[in-house]
């Protein structure tokens, strides 16, 4: 979730930018448009000028078209013979011409002008300084500015994801402290309750379960925490991929839950189907179980005192891949969740950590190049699809 937040603060940004440079640069396309209307106009007062018969129509002309270029704010200075500065509009500064340092001022000023644009007119008579509009000014610093924002945008998104990466590699410890601690917790009260029965006179104990009975569970849950303690070893690198039973595997989980079911989650029911000549899957038996495990105890919850089913089905698909279908009869994922389910943190449980099923996606995705899904919507409860190679179409 606070991924989607960082990302939202990013777009937001880049589209404040983009919306600012528009802006600016539509201005500028703006005042090239005046620039074409100024040229007009000059053009127009040059045309009354020549055209108008009265003996002062040309100086009338002259004069408005003086008065437009002044409007332009394009710095001009007019020179003579000797470097006289005649006139001068549109500087950055005031200068009196009228005395030697402001004469010195302007000429100056002229040099700078002619570095840029060579002056126009005849030097023995009469040359035209000029400088560039304030809308060239403004496209010089587009360049920087497009840096600038780009080089913004760049420092804040990388203090973001840093920020947001050590807030995920805390929240990674704690959920992992917590799942270990969850994973834990299962063996261990199965454990208690074996003790519990070993206390009481064989004729007490539920259906007349015997020592040797009742040894050879416990003797299950000691395999099932020393499975725990290989997962979190296997989880940390990549593990050693072997031929693996997947039908085995979906045996062996249902084996251990059918025994814990009254104690994990009452009156639900577990229903397993495996087709037969299910081809191999070369994978981690250790990790494969712990992600398929991650799911069904998912579906515990949802059905956790309401009773229902959970289903598991195990069949060949095509492409050369082993599907697994996990389903319950639960209330289904809300929808508001269904397009993060899978990610750390994202659970519908009060008091959940939401690891188990992004553990489950890494394990099947990240370890074993397959998928892992979460079925269409629909009012029957969640379904989740595994999809991992065969160990014939790798070898392929």
């Amino acid at each position: 979730m606070r991924r989607r937040t960082w990302s939202i603060a990013l777009a937001v940004l880049f589209i404040a930018q983009l919306v600012w440079y528009l802006l600016y640069t539509d201005g500028i396309v703006q005042s090239f448009r005046g620039n074409s209307e100024t040229l007009s106009q000059i053009h127009a007062h040059v045309l009354e000028g020549v055209g108008d018969p009265r003996p002062d129509a040309a100086d009338q002309a002259l004069f408005r078209v003086q008065g437009v270029i002044l409007e332009s704010r394009v710095p001009l200075v007019v020179t003579g013979p000797g470097d006289t500065v005649y006139a001068a509009a549109n500087l950055p500064f005031e200068a009196d011409l009228s005395i030697p340092s402001g004469q010195a001022r302007v000429r100056d000023f002229a040099s700078d002008l002619d570095r840029r644009n060579p002056p126009l007119g005849d030097p023995t008579v009469t040359l035209i300084h000029f400088g560039d509009p304030p809308e060239v000014r403004r496209l010089q610093w587009i360049p920087l500015l497009q840096a600038g924002g780009l080089l913004l945008t760049v420092a804040i998104g990388t203090m973001i994801i840093g920020v947001h990466r050590r807030a995920e590699g805390e929240r990674a410890w704690t959920a992992m402290a917590r799942e270990l601690a969850h994973q834990l917790g299962t063996p261990v009260s199965s454990l208690q309750g074996w003790l519990e029965l070993l206390k009481l006179p064989a004729e007490d104990r539920p259906e007349g379960l015997a020592d040797e009975e009742i040894g050879t569970e416990i003797g299950r849950d000691i395999t099932r925490l020393e499975r725990i303690s290989l997962r979190f070893e296997l989880i940390g690198r990549e593990p050693d991929l072997v031929e693996v039973d997947l039908g085995r595997v979906v045996e062996s989980l249902r084996e251990y839950l059918e025994v814990r079911l009254p104690r994990l989650s009452s009156g639900v029911s577990l229903e397993v189907e495996i087709a037969q000549d299910l081809p191999p899957v070369l994978g981690s038996e250790v990790l494969l179980t712990w992600a398929l495990e991650n799911v069904v105890k998912n579906s515990l919850d949802a059905l956790g005192g309401k009773g229902g089913t959970i289903r598991i089905r195990a069949e060949e698909a095509q492409g050369g891949k082993v599907h697994v279908l996990v389903s319950d009869t639960g209330p289904g994922v809300p929808p508001e969740i269904r397009r993060e389910i899978f990610e750390a943190g994202v659970t519908t449980k009060a008091r959940g950590w939401g690891v188990g099923l992004a553990l489950s996606k890494r394990i099947i995705e990240g370890v074993h190049r397959g998928r892992l899904e979460i079925g269409e919507d629909n009012d029957s409860g969640a379904a989740f699809h595994f999809l991992i190679p065969s160990a014939k179409s790798k070898r392929g």
